[in-house]
């Protein structure tokens, strides 16, 4: 073979590779609303940034026919390439190979970038859109799989991993993405279950369909399983590339830092006002977290998932930093077992990779009632505190209003390592609410009182006047300054500015027991 046949035949082989399934397989991609996955990988990285591996691998299956089936990259597109700039290794599944069903040369071509993604400190995205493992290889597919579980575990905390799913996504397939930081969904077109509804019909007779079980909607807003729902392909890439501008490459690095014009000393004359007179009148925590932050954007994880508690990324004169916040907008701002999963996984993912937390408390306490209790909100409050409790990076805590009991402690106070704790005027921070503290108070009071009424009134005012503000926190260091609600800019970015430095550490061990 002369050089110029072996050119030749080098070009051919790109060719047959960039085909993949056969124009008609493509076609029927599209046709279902679908991209393939290198149109994905297209809208995903910076232009011409792909530097694709193992585009020519094949399967090494003999049976059921499969030795005369091979398809060059067999069913999986991987590589590296770069998101503003920075690098990050990609693996994008191949629906139109064997329905992108994983084999075990499929699950090699994944767990080699995934080993120089942290070889190299570099972030890992999947794009996913298969059937799961291959039937036709048996135990090696299944093998395949854990080989990419075990380097989601050991990656996770190291390099920042990120899911889309763009298709099905079933069986033991979920369990990657579920490991990983963040998953990112798209309506209509994509599910996640581990088992299908024909499976849950044999079984339980239940009947349902792919998208009621475990569609966009139902894993953003039910089951918490997904952190976004998009309505697009393209939405979707586009959001998994500005979440990367909030990230580091790896847990050695800092976020990266982006400047703007929004000036550190902005004063917000209508945050004077935001928080009614009235201690049960709700509001939007939203509003103040968006007045602080650099140009009053807001980039909210979880939007649909547990909305008593609020979560996100923002940036503080261009330092970006993780947002926690009650929303007294659902149900009075009090936190249940959702939205203590939710808050703890985020805290813990901030504190992986340096991201300062800021955190605006207004938390009448936990969500009682049995559904609560027997659902174990006691354990899945106290992952919320472990998470702050363990929590090393820069603490900022803004209390707004109510500031009660447990939740108190919990939502990054200064009895467990906050390191700036501001309170407004209107913060009420006591055991319980003036209320229910005068109903326990004085009890027998009330029951011999000839107008129990007024008289539990005038004491709840007493106890409101003595306990619910900030001063009596204030007097003993708990609080360091009660801040007028317009300056919260301007001091939040003061306060991380001196201690976005801080070094802090926790005792030497192999790791701590979340009561998981």
């Amino acid at each position: 073979m002369s050089l110029q046949e072996r050119f030749e035949e080098l070009h051919r082989l790109h060719r047959r590779a960039e085909v993949a399934g056969g124009e008609e397989r493509i076609q029927r991609q599209h046709k279902a609303g679908k991209k393939t996955a290198r149109e994905r990988l297209e809208l995903l990285l910076d232009k011409g940034s792909f530097a694709e591996v193992d585009k020519f691998v094949v399967h090494q299956c003999r049976d059921f026919g499969m030795d005369t089936q091979k398809i060059l990259g067999d069913g999986v597109v991987t590589g590296s390439g770069r998101i503003h700039g920075r690098p990050v290794f990609v693996f994008a599944q191949d629906f139109t190979v064997f329905g992108g069903s994983l084999s075990e040369a499929y699950a090699r071509k994944i767990c080699k970038i995934m080993d120089l993604a942290m070889k190299t400190g570099v972030p890992i995205i999947g794009l996913n859109d298969s059937g799961g493992a291959r039937i036709q290889e048996g135990v090696v597919s299944l093998a395949g799989y854990a080989d990419i579980f075990l380097r989601n575990t050991l990656a996770s905390g190291v390099i920042p991993q990120i899911s889309a799913i763009l298709g099905p996504c079933a069986g033991g397939a979920v369990y990657s993405p579920a490991v990983m930081d963040f998953v990112v969904m798209v309506k209509h077109t994509a599910y996640m279950f581990v088992t299908g509804p024909d499976v849950i019909k044999a079984v339980t007779h239940e009947e349902v369909s792919a998208e009621e079980l475990g569609g966009a909607a139902r894993h953003a807003g039910t089951s918490g399983v997904a952190h976004f729902a998009s309505e697009s392909e393209e939405e979707c890439l586009a959001l998994i590339r500005e979440l990367l501008t909030f990230l580091p490459q790896n847990n050695m690095e800092e976020p990266p830092i982006r400047q703007t014009l929004d000036p550190p000393d902005r004063v917000d004359e209508p945050l004077q006002t935001i928080v009614p007179d009235q201690p049960n009148k709700p509001y939007d925590m939203k509003e103040i977290i968006r007045a602080v932050l650099d140009d009053r954007y807001f980039f909210e994880v979880h939007a649909d998932f547990a909305p008593n508690i609020v979560i996100g990324f923002g940036r503080l004169n261009g330092r970006p930093v993780g947002i926690v916040g009650n929303q007294p907008a659902h149900l009075a701002g009090c936190l249940d077992i959702n939205a203590s999963v939710k808050g703890a996984r985020f805290v813990r993912f901030c504190d992986c990779f340096n991201v300062p937390l800021v955190t605006f408390e207004d938390v009448p306490g936990f969500l009682p009632g049995t559904a609560q209790e027997y659902g174990g909100i006691i354990k899945h409050g106290a992952k919320l505190l472990f998470a702050y409790c363990e929590a090393t990076v820069p603490k900022l805590t803004v209390i707004t209003r109510k500031a009660y009991g447990g939740a108190y402690c919990v939502m990054s106070s200064k009895h467990i390592r906050g390191d700036v704790n501001f309170a407004y005027p209107t913060a009420e921070i006591a055991v319980m609410g003036p209320e229910a503290a005068v109903n326990i108070l004085y009890r027998r009071e009330m029951e011999g009182a000839h107008e129990p009424v007024k008289f539990r009134d005038e004491r709840a005012r007493e106890y409101r006047e003595k306990f619910a503000n900030p001063f009596a926190a204030a007097e003993r260091g708990y609080i360091d300054e009660v801040i007028e609600p317009r300056d919260t800019r301007r001091r939040l970015i003061q306060a991380l500015d001196i201690v976005h430095t801080k070094r802090d550490s926790n005792p030497p061990k192999k790791h701590g027991n979340i009561p998981l």
